[in-house]
């Protein structure tokens, strides 16, 4: 019995505990663009929206994806736009184009968007080191910049879902080299982040496209054009569905293949910027004159960007704006925009179909709002709308966080779309070594453009020396912007030359070679994983001759002369299966049925062994793509730990300086008011505003920069002065409602006392009524009638302890209450006091619905519970109500069958309610 009570305790606690981790579960999915990021968070919380976008501290949807050094303060996001036109060369921007990358490009590229940051080659990496003011860790690396942002990013994730949250899916343009992604990797490693993937911008605004269709009806070809801020691209995907078997039952399952994608890294809305910028930097030299060009002041430039930026935004919504740029769209920037459809053009042509065939071109991104672009795009297409179904800006993140969803061991969507993304590059293994020759075995085309996602293949060959592999793209033409070479990682296979001398003076069946196992995983990246030598062998070895079953027709020395013949002809595996014999000799003949076994001994067979040497392999990449080295990762992530503690301290001082400042301008107004007269003396009035205007003549002279223990010293001095005043106004209008409430529980209570004797009258009748009954007689009163009563008692009692408190919250040791009934309003308070302060008590359902809420109704005798089960505290669980998903209400429902049995028909239905 015992057991059977710990199972079905171990039952309700198991499936207790799933629904509160499902519950509390949350991912989230960051879009990390060149200037902006969004962030949106799925979460299974209850009053929460399943998948939603995180808002800044703005209450913005979108955030910059800036972050700046100034004032001895690290600042992010919304804080650092603030910077930009005053002090551009302190706000970093555009840094997830800079993972990986050589300086060479990176000083280019800050040249051409007019950036002015001070910049360094590191020794190691040959990448940029950005110079910033920020004291002992002045200099970061790119990585660690972008480490910091996807901090930032995944703080917003947090503090939308009210949860801690490390597992996320991350976005990133089509033309992402492995170099690049391989740093993002690490970035989001440094800010202490599970990613779950890196999925292709245009994946995630598939998903997000798909999720709510059915394509059961017939497949499409949908092309997504996006143009961001600084690339623009076209991916053609294919959505489609098939039948699959689920719980017994065929459903169909939607899905979609990613055809091709086509890119221009160069095209994007920063360059339409770039060219109104240019343009309106022309004409204000030409009215200066004296030779002068602003391009040459940072501040100037950035000012001219910022406007420049405003400009566009009116444009893409308006074919005018206030500034004169009319004319500069017909004479140069429709020039431009003219290669925007270039890579739509190339994957329409790519794939074989024509125009006809595609069933939406969807725009995603923010510069496609320009109407000219989409003038370009609908002369190409033919038509005269363009599907605008998507959001431009959040569709890549929505999406991406439903395959973060997807991905995560804690959240399960019920809606299923099934993706196929491929590799936007293809990736070619070169061999070199010595015995080595160059030829098409030693360098192979291993990963064609577009394979699935993730993947794994190895390759094989024959060669006994160490060797090197290099990994590198297939083609020149089609490399990530700034890579500066072909190949992308190199290792060095070692243990081979070792392994081949030492198998060598065997009898080798064939010769030595190496199995190379790649992988490319769902991030994108494509690697060597491990290696190995295979040796075959072939050896004479010794092994028992097989034996073989003779008949009685035959003699002994046949069967040995037979087998002997056979044993080399016969299958190894068959050995186990044959008999062993003692002797030899003919059988009598009285045993012809029977057989008898010969003895063999032993004999030589060649045998073939195979043996497996895992080898030594070592990555030398060198240059932009080479990994961050243990002792610098360790270093980047003790700076990023010591800034995120500064700037914890920073905020916190900040807070109590505003809670300061707050408490001293609302405590003056009040002190001023009639009601507060009433409960303070004008000497206790006046040597508190005394204090107040010295704390806060200090805040704007010497506590400008003053620590937050000195701010929180000065508040606690004030309230201790403050607090004992602001309670006696509180308790003028608490007392009152705290003692209206007393009476009216009273009254119910009283009411409740009277219904009690009058059960306990009725009970004593019928108790002393049926003491005269015979048994053979009908009983004067039966136990359905008695647990009816005490139900409809109890239902008064619930009613008591619904009755609504005063709006002023007050402490309990205030409450004027029995001991008795005030434990069991205690008990019941962070329950239901919530949902029932306004149910109506007259209300009979709502009554009921407090009932099956209430954990009042312990005082339910359990005894008619015993039948069932011996563990008293077990049914006390069951009654309380603190099991409620609909899994347990299964379970107990089959458990208490018996005990509704005893309950009356009418009140069937509330005793469930009480007992599930």
């Amino acid at each position: 019995m015992a057991t059977t009570n710990s199972l079905r305790a171990l039952l309700l606690l198991s499936l207790f505990l799933l629904n509160t981790f499902q519950s509390e579960s949350a991912v989230a999915s960051i879009d990390l663009g060149s200037e902006w990021l969004k962030v949106a968070v799925v979460n299974l919380k209850p009053g929460q929206p399943p998948i939603s976008i995180a808002i800044n501290e703005m209450s913005k949807r979108k955030t910059p994806s800036l972050i700046s050094f100034h004032a001895d303060s690290r600042l992010i996001g919304e804080e650092s736009s603030n910077l930009l036109a005053r002090y551009p060369n302190k706000v970093f921007s555009h840094l997830p184009s800079l993972l990986a990358k050589p300086y060479s490009f990176t000083r280019d590229f800050l040249s051409k968007l007019y950036l002015s940051h001070e910049i360094a080659p590191e020794d190691k990496r040959e990448v940029a080191v950005f110079k910033a003011e920020a004291g002992e860790f002045g200099n970061f690396t790119a990585e660690e910049m972008v480490g910091m942002i996807l901090k930032y990013a995944v703080g917003l994730a947090e503090t939308h879902a009210k949860t801690s949250l490390k597992d996320v899916v991350i976005t990133v343009p089509p033309f992402t080299g492995v170099a690049e992604r391989r740093g993002l990797l690490t970035a989001a490693d440094l800010a202490g982040l599970n990613v779950l993937a890196l999925v292709n911008e245009h994946s995630g605004a598939a998903l997000q496209y798909g999720i709510d269709k059915d394509f059961s009806n017939g497949s499409r070809h949908v092309v997504f054009y996006d143009m961001g801020a600084s690339s623009t691209y076209a991916a053609l995907v294919y959505f489609s569905a098939y039948r699959a078997k689920e719980f017994g039952k065929t459903v169909s399952v939607n899905q979609f293949q990613v055809k091709d994608v086509k890119w221009d890294a160069e095209i994007g809305g920063q360059n339409m910027e770039l060219k109104l910028v240019e343009y309106f930097a022309d004409e204000f030299n030409k009215q200066l004159g004296n030779g002068v060009d602003i391009r040459n002041s940072p501040k100037a430039m950035a000012k001219l960007k910022k406007q420049v930026k405003r400009t566009k935004e009116i444009l893409s919504a308006n074919m005018m704006a206030p500034i004169s740029v009319e004319s500069l769209y017909d004479d140069r920037d429709f020039r431009y925009l003219g290669k925007s459809s270039c890579s739509l053009k190339e994957v329409i042509k790519h794939s074989g179909l024509n125009t006809d065939d595609l069933y939406a071109v969807e725009l995603i991104g923010g510069a496609t709002r320009v109407p000219k672009l989409q003038a370009k795009l609908q002369e190409f297409l033919g038509r005269k709308e363009l599907d605008k179904h998507l959001d431009a800006d959040e569709a890549t993140v929505l999406g991406a966080s439903l395959h973060a969803a997807n991905l995560s061991d804690g959240i399960k969507l019920n809606r299923k779309l099934g993706m196929i993304d491929g590799s936007t590059y293809g990736f070619v293994f070169e061999l070199d070594g010595v015995g080595l020759l160059k030829d098409e075995n030693t360098r192979q085309l291993i990963v064609p453009r577009m394979k699935k996602l993730p993947s794994k293949m190895f390759r094989s060959v024959v060669h006994n020396k160490d060797f090197e592999v290099s990994l590198s793209y297939e083609s020149q033409d089609l490399i990530p912007p700034g890579a500066s070479s072909l190949v992308f990682a190199q290792y060095d296979i070692s243990g081979l030359t070792d392994t081949s001398e030492k198998y060598s003076s065997r009898n080798l069946s064939s010769p030595i070679k190496a199995n190379l196992h790649f992988s490319l995983s769902r991030s994108g990246i494509f690697s060597l994983d491990r290696a190995e030598a295979v040796i075959e062998i072939t050896e004479w070895v010794e092994v028992p001759r097989k034996n073989l079953t003779v008949d009685n027709s035959t003699s002994a020395s046949g069967s040995a002369n037979n087998t002997d013949a056979d044993a080399r002809d016969a299958p190894e595996e068959n050995n186990d299966k044959l008999e062993t014999s003692n002797g030899s000799g003919n059988l009598p003949d009285s045993s012809a049925n029977e057989s008898n076994t010969v003895e063999l001994g032993t004999e030589k067979k060649l045998k073939k062994r195979t043996f497996r040497v895992a080898l030594k392999v070592i990555e030398k990449t060198t240059g932009p793509g080479m990994p961050i080295s243990k002792e610098s990762f360790a270093e980047a992530k003790r700076k990023l730990e010591a800034l995120d503690k500064k700037d914890a301290e920073r905020r916190r001082t900040a807070e109590l300086k505003n809670n300061l400042e707050g408490y001293i301008y609302s405590t003056k107004d009040k002190l001023g008011s009639e009601e507060f007269e009433k409960v303070s003396s004008e000497q206790q009035r006046q040597s508190f505003m005394e204090k107040l205007n010295e704390v806060e003549d200090w805040l704007y002279t010497d506590g400008e920069d003053a620590s937050a223990t000195e701010f929180q010293e000065r508040l606690d001095m004030l309230k201790a002065i403050g607090d004992p005043i602001f309670f006696r106004y509180e308790e003028l209008t608490a007392r009152p409602a705290a003692s209206e409430h007393a009476r009216k529980y009273l009254t119910e209570l009283q009411q409740v006392i009277r219904e009690a004797e009058k059960l306990k009258n009725w009970l004593s009748d019928k108790e002393a009524e049926q003491k005269k009954t015979s048994g053979f007689s009908k009983p004067a009163f039966t136990s359905t009638e008695v647990y009816g009563k005490v139900l409809d008692l109890q239902d008064k009692v619930a009613s008591v302890n619904r009755i609504p408190k005063p709006k002023p919250k007050v402490e309990k040791s205030d409450k004027v209450e029995t001991e008795s009934v005030g434990n069991k309003d205690d008990s019941t308070s962070g329950e239901t006091s919530s949902k029932d302060q306004t149910t109506s008590n007259s209300d009979n359902v709502a009554d009921e619905k407090a009932n099956a809420e209430s954990q009042g109704h312990d005082e339910l005798p359990l005894e008619i519970f015993n039948e069932i089960s011996g563990n008293t505290n077990l049914n006390r669980l069951l009654i309380s109500g603190d099991c409620v998903s609909n899994a347990v209400s299964g379970v107990l429902d089959a458990l208490m069958q018996r005990v509704l049995s005893l309950f009356y028909d009418a009140r069937k239905k509330k005793c469930m309610k009480l007992i599930c």
